[in-house]
């Protein structure tokens, strides 16, 4: 197994869409073990392809209270119930947190690494770490979701552990991707739907951009 290197936003990749994986092999077994590797080292409790520079729709995660890693082949959130506000970061954000919303509970029809379909019921941590997972595999961020425009925070850790949030000053997260693309120098990507993950038309796009 190896530590992949995780992209970071914005990283353009992490506004494509993930392809479906076809090809069960060990190929994508020896994938999934190094994103599960790479998702442990930098302590997170999830971790998508698209995260580690490749377009195919797998993920991992694993809740804290977890002895075995969830791998799911080409996710689909087939039903969601309910809604509650959760504090939610990324891998590929390091350094922020925001307040967003996500569903109480979820059902989830995946496949594994052999190919076998399944179906998961899921809530509370688990059907966050999912709908995050899956989102990124439409090329959506959480910052898409994000409750309020100062509802978005940088976090300072103290000597002694406790985490401090500051407020980023930006007035949307729209405005702090199109200011950190312009300072990277990155192409324009496209909009996407927070819901379907599909693509807006600029002509609609006022009308169904996520704030």
């Amino acid at each position: 197994m190896a530590i992949l290197e995780v992209r970071k936003f914005p990283d353009p990749i992490l506004r494509q869409r993930a392809v479906k994986v076809t090809r069960f092999d060990a190929k994508l077994a020896k994938l999934a073990a190094d994103m599960v590797e790479t998702m442990e080292a930098e302590r997170g409790v999830g971790l998508a392809a698209s995260q580690v520079g490749v377009l195919q729709r797998l993920c991992v995660v694993k809740p804290e209270d977890w002895e075995e890693p969830l791998v799911l082949v080409n996710p689909e959130i087939i039903r969601r119930e309910g809604q509650r506000e959760v504090e939610e970061g990324c891998l590929s954000l390091p350094g922020y947190r925001g307040m967003v919303n996500r569903s109480v509970r979820i059902r989830v029809r995946y496949q594994d690494l052999a190919g076998k379909q399944l179906r998961l019921k899921a809530d509370c941590v688990l059907a966050q770490a999912i709908e995050h997972e899956t989102d990124h595999l439409n090329g959506i961020l959480y910052i898409d979701h994000l409750v309020a425009h100062d509802q978005f925070f940088r976090i300072h850790v103290t000597e002694e552990g406790d985490v401090e949030y500051i407020p980023t000053g930006e007035p949307d997260a729209a405005e702090l991707e199109n200011a950190a693309r312009r300072m990277n120098h990155a192409p324009p990507v496209p909009q996407f739907d927070p819901t379907s993950g599909r693509p807006v038309s600029p002509r609609n796009e006022d009308a169904t951009a996520a704030d």
